[in-house]
């Protein structure tokens, strides 16, 4: 029995060894191959000898030719998986710009990101942690894997222009130039893939990893915009018989049949009167165009990377295409500054607005004014 102890234990020895030479065996050129075969011929002490001499050189050969092998540097902002060969990385270039032209615009955007976080813990619920967002909370945002966006549209900023930018972003050369592609086929929702359509681990992929902006305006601007649009257009009657026959027939004594039919005639003192009445909330969340952007793109749970603003819009949304890495061959379209919505064209609609509905109609944007750095109107009788 004690003669056969050492046998069991060099045969054990040896299948190890030549278990360790099977695996390995593969990776290694022939002559060092030929090498470990030499090495499993001779004795327990020549062969400790030799394994540390042949582990030796094979770490200097990696050292070697680690040194002239280009290094992959990691994305620090992105999981595994991230980003088809040869993208420009947006985010990266906006938190830490290789160029100079980029450095004075990121303090701006810091600024802003700053005002929105500020916000955010001013106003946020005392004691208790915000609702979680769900995946329906996200249909606003519109995804570009290739460049790595994310873009929350906000209705009357400039958003079919946005929407048409993304198409060429996402089209694969389907599109030569925004304005070649038709309003309508904008806000096909077919169109463009928006971050609810993917499972949760891509949506918190892309959360994590891409760059998400968003373009805001003066809220009450917007808000006029969006009732000069949909209520004194004769085009848009889907918004008169859904919305306008609704507000006639709340607010409006002893109108007439017509207007209660077709509801083409709302007022802006009505619709005031309509977004402050508390019923209106209980019907359900505001209609996208007059929601506040806090409630379309939650800011306070979704950390956004670049605020754009209407009043610098050219200049902010040529910044972000810069940064992906697609100017000047892409470029936001102009837009006719004439027919824009001003702070004259708010205030003599809002002069036939009572105090009181004012008030409440700032309650209900305050948020949109403070995390957005808006000033209070000057035109508002809130005292």
């Amino acid at each position: 029995m004690s003669s056969s102890a050492p046998r069991a234990g060099a045969w054990s020895k040896d299948f190890k060894l030549h278990e360790i030479y099977s695996r390995l065996g593969r990776f290694l050129p022939p002559a060092m191959k030929q090498a470990v075969l030499e090495l499993m011929r001779m004795s327990r002490i020549c062969r400790m000898v030799l394994a540390t001499c042949l582990g030796s050189f094979v770490l200097v050969i990696f050292y070697f030719q680690s040194m002239f092998q280009p290094v992959m540097r990691r994305n620090p902002f992105a999981t595994e998986a991230c980003c088809p060969k040869g993208s420009h990385n947006a985010l990266q270039e906006l938190y830490n710009p290789t160029q100079a032209e980029f450095s004075g615009a990121s303090f701006l955007h810091q600024a802003r990101r700053d005002q929105v976080a500020e916000a955010c813990r001013a106003l946020g619920p005392p004691g208790r942690r915000r609702r979680a967002l769900t995946p329906g909370d996200l249909r606003h945002l519109v995804v570009d894997d290739e460049h790595q966006l994310l873009y929350c549209y906000v209705p009357k900023v400039a958003c079919t222009n946005w929407k048409r930018v993304m198409m060429v972003l996402t089209g694969g050369g389907r599109y030569a130039h925004p304005m070649d592609i038709p309003s309508s086929q904008a806000h096909v929702p077919a169109n463009l893939r928006t971050l609810d359509q993917y499972s949760v681990p891509e949506i918190n992929h892309r959360l994590n990893s891409f760059l998400k902006f968003l373009f805001v305006r003066e809220p009450f601007e917007r808000l006029v915009s969006a009732y000069r649009n949909k209520f004194t257009l004769k085009y848009n009657t889907p918004f008169h018989r859904r919305f306008g026959t609704l507000i006639v027939r709340r607010y409006r004594p002893n109108a007439t049949q017509e207007a209660l039919r077709s509801g083409a005639d709302v007022r802006f003192a009505e619709f005031a009167r309509y977004l402050a009445d508390p019923a209106t909330r209980r019907d359900g969340p505001l209609n996208e165009h007059w929601a506040p952007v806090h409630s379309l793109c939650h800011p306070c749970h979704l950390r956004y990377d670049l605020v754009g603003k209407y009043e610098t819009l050219e200049d902010d949304a040529n910044y972000l295409l810069r940064l992906a890495g697609v100017a000047p061959r892409l470029r936001f379209p102009s837009f006719a500054k004439s027919t824009r919505t001003t702070d004259q064209m708010a205030a003599a609609f809002f002069h036939n607005v009572s105090a009181q509905q004012q008030a409440l109609l700032y309650q209900l944007y305050r948020l949109d004014f403070l995390m957005f750095n808006y000033s209070t109107p000057s035109y508002l009788q809130l005292h």
